[in-house]
């Protein structure tokens, strides 16, 4: 998931994009990007794959000048994109996963349209969606036309003459929240970036709204859509930043009454002491601490916020690496001691067992108690690049090695009152070599959340997710979009349940 954050400015708003984007740092690994408008578009991407957001852009900022801009951290692509369209020149950024852009792109160019812009999977997403919203009568309804096309999810910022469109997924999973400051107006992803730069929250983005900001505030391009919202939970267990909030519910408490619920189940521990795994799993371990009354240590710490965060970036011996050289272990807190440790999730669980567990055996512990704040992960994410297959969650190689193979219906898995799942999380916690695994339930997780269940995306878990399909012929252009009405996904020849 990338992070965007954009600005319309009484003056030169480019050192508060500057800041408000590198408040989204702990979303993306990969690019850095902003654009700002004034007497032309100035624009700039930079590399942040092994720097910080601040040092690669902090010298561009005597060049950039003008009143409205847009920035983004990103997981995968180089963006923003400029365009210069039959609508005047403009520039995009996004935040979500594309399933299907492969498709998309293959149709664009059979239509003569072609691609500039670089990526790993050979194009770049952010340059396909700015193509497709070209295809509209105007700029709105070429955002409504990629709602319609695209599986998976988008949200977007569009800056332009007229000021920046925000538009938010069609289902909601991906936050787009308004703000108002003394110097003019701002729209982000993550509201941790409005403390500071003054700004107060008047508007969280309904599924598939469309505003405008300018300096005279936002217009409502296209009210959101009459469904529930569908917001991705693991905002709250991980992706998201403590002092953030989506839809109202902030994320440092969600962790706390997470832990709480984990300490709750956990009668029959005993423990010298509790810990989370930095930075995540921290407040989800100080919420344990509360409710159980077992102190909260800290036998990990985590070498400056340099080194980021290793579930994030795309390839393995990068997240490895990541996870080896950031959490240094104290000996003097580990040796001897029982430990419950908290983690926001597990989801291949190469890094926990190999840089986790490893370095808290290896300095003395005594007993090491893992409690994941979520529970056991068995779908690949379909909204977000994140997991690609079941190959890589640690939950389906527990059932591929019980069962001899990969399960069409898990459904026996997921329930955690059955036989089968207990068997799960018991070869889980053989093959990380831990004393005791326990898993938060869903109920625990939404309840922990706070919002109704129906409103919350639980794909990761659950297998349910709001219907990704594209209706027939809302797209000309997309001629491989035949089917309409209910379909089903499949993934690795597994079929995943959809709710719509």
């Amino acid at each position: 998931m990338s992070g965007i954050f954009g600005v319309i400015s009484k003056a030169n708003c480019a050192q508060t994009l500057f800041y408000g984007t590198d408040y989204h740092s702990h979303l993306g690994t990969e690019y850095g990007g902003m654009a700002v408008l004034g007497d032309r578009f100035t624009r700039q991407i930079h590399d942040l794959s092994q720097s910080q957001f601040k040092s690669k852009f902090f010298p561009d900022l005597d060049r950039m000048e003008g009143s409205k801009g847009i920035g983004v951290v990103s997981a995968l692509d180089e963006q923003p994109v400029y365009l210069n369209s039959r609508f005047g020149p403009f520039c995009l950024a996004t935040s979500g996963f594309v399933e299907n852009a492969a498709e998309l792109a293959d149709a664009l160019l059979k239509k003569g349209v072609s691609f500039s812009e670089v990526s790993p999977r050979a194009v770049n997403t952010t340059e396909l969606i700015a193509k497709l919203i070209t295809r509209g009568t105007d700029l709105v309804d070429g955002i409504e036309k990629v709602f319609a096309a695209i599986e998976g999810s988008c949200s977007l910022l569009l800056l332009h003459r007229a000021g920046i469109y925000a538009a938010r997924d069609r289902f909601g999973y991906i936050p787009l929240i308004a703000g108002k400051g003394p110097e003019g107006w701002a729209v982000t992803s993550e509201t941790c970036a409005f403390a500071n730069l003054g700004f107060d929250i008047v508007k969280y983005l309904e599924p598939g709204e469309i505003i405008l900001l300018n300096e005279d505030g936002i217009v409502q391009c296209r009210p959101g859509r009459q469904r529930p919202q569908q917001v991705c939970s693991f905002l709250w267990i991980y992706t998201g930043f403590p002092a953030s909030s989506y839809e109202g519910v902030n994320v440092e408490i969600v962790r706390e009454r997470c832990g709480r619920y984990l300490a709750k189940r956990d009668t029959d521990i005993q423990a010298d002491l509790v810990s989370g795994v930095p930075d995540s799993g921290l407040s989800h371990g100080l919420g344990y601490a509360m409710e159980s009354g077992i102190p909260f240590r800290r036998p990990l710490v985590k070498y400056t916020p340099g080194y980021g965060r290793s579930y994030t970036p795309p390839s393995q011996q990068r997240r490895d690496l990541i996870a080896r050289m950031k959490l240094i272990p104290i000996r003097e807190v580990i040796d001897g001691n029982r430990i419950v440790i908290c983690e926001d999730s597990i989801v291949r669980g190469t890094q926990l067992k190999n840089f986790t567990i490893a370095k808290l055996w290896s300095r003395g512990a005594r007993e090491i108690h893992v409690r994941p704040a979520c529970p056991p992960l068995l779908f690949p994410c379909v909204f977000n690049l994140s997991t690609r297959s079941t190959d890589e969650l640690a939950a389906r190689r527990a059932i591929r090695s019980l069962e001899g193979h990969d399960l069409a219906d898990v459904s026996e898995y997921i329930d955690p009152a059955t036989e089968k799942h207990r068997q799960m999380v018991d070869w889980i916690a053989k093959d990380l070599g831990v004393t005791t695994l326990r898993y938060q339930t869903v109920d625990d997780m939404v309840n922990a959340i706070g919002l109704p269940r129906q409103r919350l995306c639980l794909y990761c878990w659950t297998g349910q997710c709001p219907k990704a399909a594209c209706p027939h012929g809302i797209l000309d252009i997309v001629e491989i979009m035949k089917t309409s009405g209910k379909r089903k996904l499949q993934k690795d020849g597994v079929d995943q349940q959809q709710l719509w």
